[in-house]
């Protein structure tokens, strides 16, 4: 891979990190010669910080680490996109994106990643591994017994009982999806294409 380090006469380019997971822009920050080589060699993504005047690997004061899986150059060679694996929030405003608009729908596609890792996990303290080795029919049971638990709080004054029993519908419902191989994205196509 060649970037043309010289096109700019600070030695920068800029770099866009993109999830590879979700495909949503986490960041952008710049790199020189030697961050690039750093994050190839240690697939922590490393960047020169122009206002520290140094090298600065995101996370090393956090822990919040961004693990590059690609590095792609554009068709110029004076910027680079890397796809990543986030360990832990992006932003220092602890979103997950630096781009964020306070959407919390963002958590959500978060969720259903980390339900997908449980369900695949060894872990067998795992409250949502336990649910999927039940199958099923115990899987629809608890978003059942859930959405009952939502429909008596709605009747009572108690807004955070509702709030919380609405939180727990939620996740039985992802968890549901999951065991059906569908994500909340197909349901939200489906509703898209009735209101079309």
């Amino acid at each position: 891979m060649h970037i043309d380090f010289n096109k700019n006469k600070d030695g920068l380019v800029p770099v866009i990190v993109q999830d590879i997971d979700t495909k949503m822009v986490l960041m952008q920050a710049y790199m020189n010669e030697e961050a690039l080589q750093k994050t190839i060699e240690t697939n922590q993504i490393t960047f020169f910080s122009r206002s520290k005047n140094r090298l600065w690997t995101k996370g090393e004061t956090s822990g919040n680490f961004l693990i590059a899986q690609k590095i792609i150059p554009d068709c110029d060679n004076d910027a680079i996109l890397i796809y990543a694996k986030p360990k832990g929030v992006v932003c220092h405003t602890g979103n997950d994106t630096c781009f964020a608009e306070k959407n919390e729908l963002n958590f959500l596609d978060k969720l259903q990643n980390i339900i997908k890792e449980r369900k695949n996990s060894t872990n067998e303290n795992s409250y949502t591994k336990k649910l999927f080795e039940k199958g099923i029919n115990k899987i629809a049971q608890k978003v059942g017994e859930e959405a009952v638990e939502v429909v008596i709080e709605a009747k009572d004054n108690n807004l955070e009982l509702f709030k919380n029993e609405c939180a727990d519908l939620l996740f039985h419902y992802l968890i549901l999806l999951e065991a059906k191989n569908t994500s909340l994205e197909d349901i939200i196509n489906v509703l898209k294409e009735r209101h079309q």
